[in-house]
């Protein structure tokens, strides 16, 4: 089954909701102000079989001025425009307005439906074609089929449907594999249901029981249930109109605006750089100059940044700008936006993003250039930029949710002389030996401070710990052992005083057997100071001539070995903590700290208030 999604555009009062209800049988105009007022206010929707292997949605958007902002919902995820125009009045201002923003959306099929035919002379009608040929030129409506009807008297309606039928075998069908992303046009709560959304899945298919993240929030919510074209569904393909009931959020905090798409997937910016064409009608565009900003469903307002020391975009020209948005959005390369002047509200504007990614420029660098390639350079140009400008480099599910391209894309078009893949990251060889180096200095410098120590703890060095095992694991200079990082050609060395302190210390446990004397008065009688007499007592202990038992007891190891021998004497029996501290020879003071050792070394194993010697 192929989805199709039509949108109408046009003046109001054009007959855009007659020609959707003669089409389809529904009427769009759900309020009752609609009805009373006899006018569309908000979005409406309705749906069509047209052959048994095509389905038509369609969104019928409202034609007044005051009401753009609600067409500009509707209209940015459609495949085929419907641009009305009403015989009797031919091209009125919300006419032209509807037109730039569509072509401003990117919008590229569309019909040219004539309503109201009946009401005209052929020959007004052949008039009206010729402004419309006029109007179009140019633009992605150039040479469209137009097509008169009257949804009075339903003339012309067979031919209309014809000519979608047409159209939508030259539209490329959207993406079922990519991933779901459905920006929300109405939430409400359904008695017995709970929270409902609507929308257009742009991408990828949603399943009954799938959980996705409501973007620009970090929560997570359940589908339970959703219909396609009003009917109930186990899934949503990409390009159908789409209502999802959804589990953990309640409607007041769902709006129009927020999207629907997979957790985790994309990143939500504030800070977005675009290509932007200012219309012809507008006035000059200037630094920081507010204005609303619209894509997909929502609407923001924002703030306009000129790049490369511009104090103006001029009406009917173009050029690089960051927006940066009062709220965060889901927004992605490529995505179609419209601006509009804060005040008075009118259309001035739209273009597309470029980058999401928030890079802060440099004084004096040029913007235009990096955003250039950004926008038409190769996916190895866009992925060779964004990884030189990560010192650290970047995953590539960050690079690919940033470029809008699929992850198997990032992996298989990485330039191979300029950046090193690393698993899921990528670094730019550059950056790597600037890394490297510093990486070498730190333990050189570890070295020099700390000459009786092997080598530095993993966890003290300063590098990114995304690149840490490639540089351990490609330094040639370096060595691992276990967790402490050192320089090959590194050895322990002692000056004189520390080799005699070296013997001091270790003669004062040696000699003292199992009643040792006091750690901090052995260092300060071993002659040196006690920071470097704490470096001779960490070699002792990790040549194994000294053994710690706690933060003050420390043992020789020939005084443990000839306890061990004491013990194996009586190997079998069972001995009590009293006749233990006799066998030592010890007070209780050290009698406790070594019972718990000989149990750790398996010298001995509690029973009760016993121990069984092994």
């Amino acid at each position: 089954m192929r989805n199709l999604v039509a949108g109408t555009a046009g003046h109001i009062d054009h007959g855009k909701t007659s020609l959707v209800r003669a089409l389809t049988g529904i009427d769009t105009d759900r309020l009752a102000e609609e009805k009373r007022r006899g006018i569309t206010i908000d979005l409406g929707f309705a749906h069509l079989q047209l052959t048994p292997t095509l389905r038509v949605g369609f969104v019928d958007v409202p034609g007044h001025e005051r009401f753009i902002k609600n067409m500009l919902a509707g209209v940015g995820g459609i495949d085929l425009l419907l641009f009305v125009v009403a015989a009797d009045e031919s091209v009125k201002p919300q006419t032209r307005e509807h037109f730039e923003i569509c072509r401003l959306l990117g919008i590229q099929h569309g019909l040219i439906v004539l309503t109201k035919s009946d009401a005209v002379h052929p020959d007004i009608l052949d008039l009206v074609k010729l402004e419309l040929e006029e109007f179009t030129a140019g633009s992605f409506l150039e040479g469209a089929p137009m097509l008169p009807v009257s949804s009075k008297t339903g003339a012309g309606l067979n031919e209309l449907k014809l000519a979608i039928e047409a159209a939508a075998e030259r539209i490329p069908a959207k993406s079922g594999s990519g991933v779901p992303r459905l920006p929300i046009d109405r939430a409400f709560s359904l008695k017995g249901f709970g929270t409902v959304v609507t929308g257009t899945l742009l991408d990828g298919a949603i399943q009954v029981e799938t959980e996705l993240q409501l973007y620009p929030t970090n929560r997570t919510v359940r589908v339970r249930g959703l219909q396609v074209f009003g009917k109930t569904a186990t899934h949503a393909d990409a390009g159908q109109r789409t209502a999802l009931n959804i589990a953990g959020m309640e409607p007041a905090d769902v709006h129009r605006g927020m999207v629907l798409s997979e957790p985790g997937h994309f990143r939500v910016s504030k800070l977005v750089d675009c290509w932007l064409e200012l219309l012809s009608s507008a006035k000059p565009l200037k630094h920081r100059a507010p204005v609303h900003f619209h894509a997909g469903t929502a609407e923001i307002e924002a703030e306009v940044r000129l790049f490369d020391q511009q104090t103006s975009i001029l009406p009917g020209t173009h050029g690089w700008v960051r927006l940066v948005l009062r709220e965060p959005a889901l927004l992605s390369r490529g995505d179609h936006f419209i601006i509009r002047k804060y005040s008075p509200v009118t259309t001035i504007g739209g273009g597309r993003i470029i980058d999401v990614s928030g890079h802060r420029y440099r004084k004096g660098s040029r913007a235009g250039d990096r955003l250039r390639i950004l926008d038409s350079g190769t996916a190895a140009e866009r992925i060779a930029l964004l990884v030189t400008e990560s010192p650290e480099g970047i995953s590539v599910p960050l690079l690919a949710t940033i470029l809008a391209l699929p992850r198997d894309t990032v992996r298989t078009t990485v330039p191979g002389v300029q950046l090193l893949r690393l698993e899921d990251w990528l670094v730019a060889r550059t950056a790597l030996g600037t890394y490297r180096a510093q990486f070498l200095a730190q333990v050189r410098d570890f070295h020099t401070d700390n000459p009786m120590l092997p080598g530095i703890p993993k966890s003290s060095l300063s590098q990114p710990a995304v690149l840490l095992p490639e540089l351990l694991r490609s330094t040639q200079e370096i060595a691992v052992e276990a967790d402490i990082v050192r320089l090959r050609i590194h050895k322990v060395t002692l000056q004189q005083d520390e080799s005699a302190a070296r013997l001091a210390i270790e003669t004062a446990f040696e000699s003292a057997g199992l009643s040792v004397p006091a750690l901090a008065q052995v260092l300060a009688q071993s002659g040196i100071e006690d920071k470097r007499a704490r470096s001779v007592l960490q070699l002792l202990l990790r040549e194994q001539r000294l053994v710690k038992l706690s933060a003050d007891l420390v043992f020789h190891t020939n005084a443990l070995s000839g306890f061990r021998k004491a013990l194996a004497s009586r190997k079998g029996t069972r001995i009590s903590i009293a006749e233990f501290k006799d066998l030592a020879g010890v007070s209780r003071k050290y009698a406790i700290p070594l019972l718990e050792y000989v149990d750790r070394e398996k010298w001995t194993r509690r029973e009760g208030e016993t121990r069984l010697i092994l």
